[in-house]
């Protein structure tokens, strides 16, 4: 522990950089610490608060911006890989998008506060198609927030979490070790947790979109139900042709009727743009209770672009 205490006064504000850059570009290593660290180190070494704040705020901003711009470029095809390096569920996608359409450009100033919401806020923007100039802007707003509040709070309470750092440096090997365990146990409930869900989603009942498609041409009571998020300031481009809206958002919430005006006997396929179809699985799984028919397209709306089959613009 004294070890880690030298290095860190004498590298810290690499130390800060490093481990900001490597959590925001998915590794599932908490940064937080480390911003309170510099907090508690700036109590002796005068503009060193100042320091570490530019360089939190300028790694989160580069590897925020990176994934900004790969969500720019490949869509929501890049939030299934990062669900995988995040070891995130795969609903993950679903959370973030409702978030958006909620909160809007919020959701980056809120986005390093909430756990799973950090990595997917800048890729999300960026597939939905938000202006580089309000991405930019709102983004580095929420990245020097959260680096300021992290240092401020180990800046206040410095004498706590340095009594804290002594006491640890007195069980030697034995802290480090628990330590470990902490976090391997930690890393351990996350893929248990994303097995299980995995799991859930591919028990579901799916169908191919070349089948789905049979379906609709032999008779008329299918019914596309497309549950990507949308608001006004991200509309969605195109849809399956008649395909009907539902916002996952409104299932959970008392009062209304998301089915009102929609045909009692039809078969609904649902689909969305998300990992292992999370979203469309959910909202399949809703209009069961319902006691509605329905079924999961296969792959979602990118499985059904490239089986070649037609879209119509929203």
């Amino acid at each position: 522990m004294d070890l880690l205490t030298d290095l860190f006064s004498r590298h810290g504000v690499v130390a800060v950089a490093l481990a900001v850059l490597l959590e925001q570009l998915g590794a599932p290593l908490p940064s937080t610490p480390v911003l309170l660290l510099a907090g508690v180190e700036s109590a002796v070494r005068d503009g060193f608060a100042v320091r570490a704040f530019v360089a939190a705020t300028l790694a989160a901003t580069v590897a925020n911006g990176l994934w900004f711009w790969a969500g720019r470029r490949l869509g929501r095809r890049v939030l299934a890989a990062l669900c995988v390096i995040s070891i995130s569920p795969d609903t993950c996608v679903r959370q973030n998008e409702a978030s958006f359409v909620r909160r809007g450009v919020l959701t980056l100033v809120i986005a390093k506060f909430v756990p799973g919401l950090s990595i997917l806020a800048p890729p999300l923007a960026g597939a939905l198609g938000m202006p580089v100039r309000r991405f930019l802007g709102w983004n580095l707003l929420g990245s020097a927030l959260w680096a300021g509040t992290a240092i401020a709070i180990g800046r206040v309470f410095h004498e706590q979490i340095d009594a804290l750092l002594r006491a640890l440096g007195k069980l030697g090997s034995l802290a480090l070790m628990l330590a470990a365990l902490a976090v391997l146990a930690y890393l351990g409930w996350r893929l248990w947790r994303r097995a299980v869900v995995k799991r859930e989603l591919r028990l579901f009942e799916r169908v191919a979109p070349a089948d789905a498609a049979a379906l609709v041409d032999g008779r008329s009571g299918v019914v596309f139900v497309d549950v990507r998020a949308t608001s006004p300031d991200m509309p969605l481009a195109s849809r399956i042709p008649g395909a009907r809206h539902l916002d996952l958002g409104l299932l959970s919430r008392p009062g209304g009727d998301a089915l009102a005006g929609w045909p009692v006997s039809a078969e609904f396929i649902t689909y969305c743009a998300c990992p292992d179809d999370a979203s469309a699985v959910r909202a399949a799984r809703w209009l069961k209770q319902q006691g509605r028919h329905a079924r999961v397209l296969r792959g979602g709306i990118e499985a059904w672009t490239r089986a070649g089959l037609a879209l119509e613009a929203v």
